[in-house]
């Protein structure tokens, strides 16, 4: 299996050899940075994947500290540290990014699959340029924001896509849309019907799967969005949720598997993935 890539995914992969290593060696937070240059905070932080060792220094003596002296081993371990110290294409973007979003952003970029469902909107992966500009723009006005925020937001919107058409590893995407949000016009008809045949579209590659939820099927329904991100073994999976004041991301095992159980809900009350482009086609004609 190919490895990890993208250093927020490189950062996160450090900070689980180094969570790994800790707990085999019987050492407390406390006890691992006693005497070093950063705190038990600090290496919580790194251990989490949310910040990185600022030298390599800092990690060579935990390193010590924790037993590892095998050359191949520390090498592995350094040169993951440096791939995560690396800036991700979406750092230029980072003064517009809300809270949270660099991080989903670079472990997006860095996963292997993503399972995504919104019941309100088409999910960012496979909406068109128009559709999401329309978006943005419809938000501008109450949101307050600006020409060059809603211009940058697209341009993040469609480099975050060619994730699933990129030729090396392409990102797998399983998606469940709810009807009412296929329904919901964003941009007046041509732009929804041109976000019809660009779902179609997408949906006739092997790595994506799209399903639709018909809003007259009774059954289960999560009213918030939510991202479902895999990755390369042994790094463990994380769910992104939205929120008001920014974007969530747990890697705990509860969540992760709580989650789960509502995907695979709504996946199974949701129509075929090959029934997908007829249900399309007629809400074009609908519309």
């Amino acid at each position: 299996m190919a490895a990890p890539t993208g250093p927020t995914v490189r950062r996160m992969q450090l900070g689980w050899e180094l969570r790994q290593l800790r707990d085999k060696a019987g050492f407390t937070l406390a006890q691992a940075v006693d005497g070093l240059t950063f705190s038990p905070s600090k290496l919580q932080r790194v251990e989490n994947g949310l910040t990185g060792l600022p030298k390599v220094q800092d990690l060579r003596d935990l390193l010590d500290r924790y037993g590892v002296h095998d050359e191949e081993d520390v090498d592995f371990l350094v040169e993951v540290h440096r791939d995560s110290v690396n800036r991700g294409w979406w750092s230029v973007y980072r003064s517009v990014l809300p809270s949270g979003m660099g991080m989903y952003i670079g472990l997006e970029s860095g996963a292997r699959s993503v399972r995504t469902w919104h019941p309100n909107v088409v999910s960012g992966l496979l909406q068109t340029e128009r559709y999401a500009r329309e978006m943005f723009q419809a938000a501008k006005p109450v949101e307050e924001t600006t020409t060059e925020f809603v211009e940058r937001h697209i341009q993040i919107r469609m480099e975050r896509k060619e994730a699933l058409t990129r030729m090396e590893r392409p990102l797998e995407l399983s998606a469940v849309l709810d009807e009412a949000a296929l329904r919901r016009v964003i941009g007046g008809t041509d732009v929804m019907r041109e976000q019809y045949e660009e779902i179609i579209a997408l949906a006739r590659h092997d790595n994506v799967t799209v399903q639709i939820l018909p809003m007259g099927t009774a059954t289960y329904r999560s009213s918030f969005n939510f991202n479902l991100l895999d990755f390369a073994t042994p790094l463990p999976a994380v769910v992104q949720v939205d929120a008001a004041e920014g974007s969530n991301i747990s890697d705990k095992d509860t969540t992760v598997w709580s989650f789960s159980r509502r995907f695979d809900a709504l996946r199974a009350g949701a129509l075929a993935p090959s029934e997908t482009p007829t249900f399309l086609q007629r809400l074009a004609r609908e519309i």
